[in-house]
């Protein structure tokens, strides 16, 4: 394990590893503990009961935060005619079609999120290769495939976040910035919280929220008592 340096040991005092924190508690004490310069992004980690290769106990899909993550996403629209004017009015900051996957083939990646309209997706499947790895490949479960570009660009712009279940049950998610006041980063954390509860899967047996924690950049992680308020 690479060892802890000396500002990460300090912060680390702050916090009870043996303890679970009430939400607010957590994201106060996150924060606290938080010793970067720079405006850290404020994290929330779940791990949770299901078996990820079981197709029947996947989980991906995205959800808009009620006060955004701070970080204004760079999005790329693959679409034509009439759906290109559309993207580019609602304020995508590149639209275009086989211009942008030759780009993107010779190694352009100015940008954070893709949306392409399903007429689209012969084409840029051919990225397949190069976005996969990168995560970056729309998807109609992210809501990032689809005619309604409008709605798309304005849900990632307004602070749409993707999330998705890895190898070992884990789903990690952006809740804002360390500069954000504790209650919009409860307010996101909640509505993170209560999305992954609606989207459990019904195979999954036992406990399905079994760690819950929050934490910054490079900050050490504040562990969440899910008892502590009640899913809508």
């Amino acid at each position: 394990m690479a060892k802890k340096g000396k500002k990460y040991l300090e912060a680390a005092k702050l916090i009870d590893r043996t303890k679970a924190y009430s939400v607010v508690e957590a994201v106060e004490l996150a924060k606290k503990a938080n010793f970067s310069k720079f405006d850290a992004t404020v994290e929330v980690a779940f791990r949770l009961g299901v078996d990820p290769k079981k197709a029947d106990q996947q989980i991906r899909g995205a959800v808009v935060l009620p006060n955004g993550t701070g970080k204004t996403q760079r999005v790329l629209v693959f679409a034509k005619g009439e759906k290109a004017k559309e993207a580019e009015a609602a304020g995508a900051d590149f639209v275009g079609d086989a211009d942008y996957i030759n780009k993107i083939q010779q190694g352009w990646f100015d940008f954070d999120v893709i949306v392409a309209t399903p007429d689209m997706m012969g084409e840029v499947g051919k990225l397949g290769r190069v976005l996969g790895p990168k995560g970056l490949m729309p998807n109609p479960k992210t809501g990032t495939v689809t005619f309604d570009v409008t709605k798309a660009v304005n849900e990632i712009k307004a602070g749409k976040v993707e999330y998705r279940v890895d190898k070992a049950g884990n789903i990690h998610a952006p809740i804002g910035k360390v500069s954000f006041e504790d209650a919009k980063l409860v307010e996101n954390f909640t509505t993170i919280y209560e999305t992954l509860q609606k989207v459990k899967p019904a195979a999954a047996k036992g406990t399905y929220m079994k760690n819950i924690s929050v934490t910054t950049t490079m900050g050490p992680g504040v562990k969440v008592d899910a008892s502590t308020f009640n899913a809508k």
